[in-house]
C-alpha cells in the first residue's frame, strides 16, 4: 500500500484516500476480486486506477458507453497515464496500433466496450497480454433486474472462465439486495469481498411535487436557483426530450436534446458540449448520464416519475460529484404511474421480471407519497438506516400537511368495488361526486349507493386519495383493463373499519421554494476564481477536453484559498499531482503572480 499511497500523490495529487478506497485497493493489489457498491461521485474509479498502475501489466476496464471513454481516456493522459480504448469509433489502423501498444506493455489502462470483449478476436488478443486486472464498470448491466439492461454484461462471466488468475473488481453506484446477488452469479464473483459504501449524498437536496403545470413548475425551479447552472433533465419519450428542450431555448436556457433516435453525431456534438461548456441543460431519456463524469452539475429535474428508486437513485447522483450543494427536483402524476405499468405489461421479461419491476415500481410511487423524510426513506430502501430526518429535503424544510382520510379512502375503495374493479379514476371520481353522464348512465351507476356520497371532494382532492391509496399499495392499476383500479387484499382492515389512515393534504396556493444555490466561500476573490477559471478554459480548449480534466474547482477554490507563489506550494493543492504540476503549475502561477501585483502592487 506504500506504492498506492505514492501513486496517489504524485500521479493524483490527493494525499489520503476515502473510505473504504484503501481496503479496496489492496483487495487488488494483493490478486483478490471486489464487488464494490459506492454513491456517485464517491471514488470509484480510483479503486481500480491505481491497482492497475501498481500491479504489473494493464488494467482492462469494460465501460458500457463508448461515446464517454474518449473523455476517461484523457483524464487519464492529462495525469501521465498510458490510457487507449478499443471500440468501433477507431479504425483498422489505429485499433491495431492500440494492440500492439498493449502486447508491447505500452499501456496502463484499456477501456473497451462490453460488445467488444466477448468477441473471439478479442479474447485472444488478452490471452496473450500482460493483463493487471478486470474491472467491470456500471456492474448493474449484468442483472436482468438491472435499470439499464446490456445483453453483452451478461457473457462477462467468461472472464473468470478464460483469466482465473486475475483480479476482477465490479462497481456500480445502485444495486438493491437482489441485484447485488445477481451481479455476484453472473459474474463469478462468489469469492469476492463486498464493499458496501454509504449510500447517503448529504449535499443534494431532494424535492417532489405532484404535476400541476410541468412547463411552469419547471421554469419556476430554474428561474429560482439555477438560472445558470449546468444540470440535466430527464423525460420519459424522446419526443418530450426534444420538445422541452427547445421550449427552454425560447425561454432563454442554453438547453440541448439527447436520446438514443437522434443521429450519433448530434448526440456526440451535445455530450461534448455538456461536459465542456458552462451552463448547459441537456434534456434527456435515461440513454444519457451514465459514466457522466461532470463535477459541476448543480441539479438534476425529473420531469416524469422513474420506474425504481434505483433508477431515481442513479439518475439524481449525476448532480453534485463535486460535493457542493445540488438539487434533485422532480413532479410526478399517476399518469406517469400508468405509463410505466403500460410499458411493464407490454416488456418481453418474464413474469418473475414483471412482478419484481412491479414492486419497484410500487415503492418509487411509495417514496413520492410519503409525508415523512424523503432522505430516511430513501436510504432505509438501500439497507441503511438513517437515525433521524435529514433537514435537507422538501418534507423535512416544510412537513407536510396531513388530514384524516379515512372516511374519504372508504368511500374510494368502496367506489372501485361497487362498479366490479372495471373502471379508471376519472369514472370512479364522476360517481362519488354524483355525476349523471353518458357513461355513469350507460352503466347504471346512478342507482349505486356510493352515487353521489364524495361531493365535499373536489376531482384534484379525489385523483389525490386514490394516487395515494395506489401508492400505499391499497389499490392496484389493471393494465390489461386499460388501468381499470382494482382492490388489493391489504384494503380489508380499512374497509373494515379496523385501521386509519392519515392522507398528504393538496394544496392549492404556490409558496415560495427555497432553492440550493452555490455561493464562493467569503474568503475567495472573485476576481481570481474568475481569472483561474478563464486560464482553465483555454487550456482545455487548446488540448480538446473538459475544464474539469484540467482541474476541478476544489482545486481552483484551494489556489484561491491558498495563494501558492511558487511550484512547491502549487503542488501541495489537492487534485495536483507530479504531472499537472509540470504541465500547468507555470500557467496558474502566472494568474495567481498577477493577481498579487493587482492587488498589493510589485511588494505583494
Amino acid at each position: 500500500m506504500s506504492n498506492a499511497q505514492k501513486i496517489l500523490q504524485s500521479v493524483f495529487g490527493y494525499g489520503s484516500f476515502r473510505e473504504p478506497q484503501s481496503e479496496i485497493i489492496q483487495t487488488l493489489i494483493e490478486g483478490g476480486d471486489a464487488l464494490v457498491l459506492m454513491p456517485t461521485g464517491g471514488g470509484k474509479s480510483l479503486c481500480y486506477q491505481i491497482p492497475a498502475l501498481a500491479r504489473d501489466g494493464c488494467g482492462i476496464v469494460i465501460s458500457p458507453l463508448i461515446a464517454l471513454m474518449q473523455d476517461q481516456v484523457s483524464a487519464m493522459r492529462q495525469l501521465g497515464v498510458r490510457a487507449s480504448f478499443l471500440n468501433s469509433t477507431l479504425d483498422v489502423r489505429a485499433a491495431r496500433a492500440v494492440e500492439e501498444d498493449l502486447l508491447s506493455g505500452n499501456l496502463d489502462l484499456l477501456y473497451i466496450a462490453p460488445e467488444r470483449l466477448t468477441q473471439e478476436r478479442c479474447l485472444t488478443l488478452l490471452q496473450q497480454a500482460d493483463i493487471a486486472l478486470f474491472a467491470i464498470d456500471e456492474a448493474h448491466c449484468v442483472s436482468q433486474w438491472g435499470h439499464d439492461f446490456r445483453a453483452d454484461y451478461l457473457k462477462l462471466s467468461l472472464l473468470h472462465q478464460h483469466f482465473p488468475n486475475i483480479p476482477r473488481i465490479a462497481l456500480t453506484a445502485t444495486a438493491d439486495a437482489r441485484t447485488r446477488a445477481e451481479i455476484i452469479m453472473r459474474l463469478d464473483l462468489s469469492r469476492a469481498r463486498q464493499f458496501i459504501a454509504g449510500f447517503d449524498r448529504p449535499n443534494i437536496h431532494y424535492r417532489i411535487a405532484l404535476k400541476d403545470n410541468p412547463r411552469s413548475q419547471l421554469l419556476r425551479f430554474l428561474q429560482d436557483g439555477h438560472q445558470h447552472h449546468a444540470g440535466i433533465v430527464y423525460c420519459m419519450s424522446r419526443k418530450k426530450t426534444e420538445e422541452i428542450a427547445l421550449w427552454l431555448q425560447d425561454q432563454g436556457f442554453n438547453a440541448l436534446p439527447y436520446h438514443a433516435g437522434l443521429p450519433s453525431d448530434t448526440r456526440a456534438d451535445h455530450q461534448t458540449r455538456f461536459l465542456r461548456e458552462d451552463s448547459i441543460i441537456i434534456v434527456a431519456t435515461i440513454a444519457f448520464g451514465m459514466g457522466i463524469d461532470k463535477p459541476d452539475v448543480r441539479f438534476v429535474a425529473h420531469m416524469d416519475m422513474p420506474k425504481t428508486v434505483e433508477s431515481y437513485y442513479q439518475e439524481t447522483g449525476r448532480a453534485g460529484r463535486d460535493g457542493e450543494p445540488s438539487d434533485a427536483w422532480m413532479i410526478y402524476g399517476l399518469q406517469d404511474v400508468i405509463k410505466l405499468r403500460q410499458m411493464m405489461a407490454s416488456s418481453e421479461g418474464s413474469e418473475e421480471h414483471k412482478r419484481a419491476e412491479q414492486h419497484r415500481l410500487n415503492a418509487m410511487l411509495g417514496l413520492c407519497e410519503i409525508t415523512t423524510c424523503r432522505r430516511e426513506a430513501l436510504l432505509n430502501y438501500f439497507g441503511e438506516p438513517q437515525p433521524k430526518p435529514c433537514g435537507n429535503c422538501d418534507t423535512c424544510l416544510e412537513p407536510i400537511d396531513t388530514w384524516d382520510g379515512t372516511d374519504a379512502a372508504r368511500k374510494a375503495l368502496s367506489a372501485v368495488y361497487r362498479t366490479g374493479q372495471r373502471f379508471g379514476v376519472n369514472h370512479l371520481i364522476d360517481v362519488l361526486r354524483g355525476a349523471e353522464n353518458a357513461k355513469v348512465l350507460q352503466f347504471d351507476h346512478h342507482h349505486l349507493p356510493i352515487h353521489g356520497v364524495g361531493t365535499a371532494l373536489n376531482n384534484k382532492q379525489w385523483r389525490s386519495v386514490f394516487r395515494q391509496l395506489v401508492g400505499r399499495g391499497y389499490l392496484n392499476v389493471d393494465m390489461e383493463r386499460f388501468g381499470a383500479l382494482r382492490l388489493e387484499e391489504k384494503c380489508r382492515p380499512l374497509l373494515r373499519g379496523e385501521e386509519a389512515i392519515m392522507l398528504r393534504r393538496e394544496t392549492t396556493t404556490k409558496t415560495a421554494r427555497q432553492q440550493t444555490k452555490t455561493a464562493l466561500p467569503s474568503d475567495i476573490d472573485i476576481t481570481l476564481w474568475e481569472a483561474l477559471r478563464e486560464c482553465r478554459r483555454e487550456l482545455a480548449e487548446e488540448q480538446g477536453v473538459p475544464p474539469y480534466v484540467i482541474f476541478h474547482d476544489r482545486s481552483l477554490k484551494e489556489m484561491c484559498s491558498a495563494l501558492p507563489r511558487n511550484p512547491t506550494q502549487f503542488g501541495q493543492i489537492p487534485g495536483v499531482g507530479e504531472r499537472k504540476l509540470k504541465k500547468y503549475g507555470e500557467a496558474f502561477l502566472q494568474v495567481i503572480e498577477r493577481h498579487f501585483q493587482h492587488t498589493f502592487g510589485a511588494a505583494g
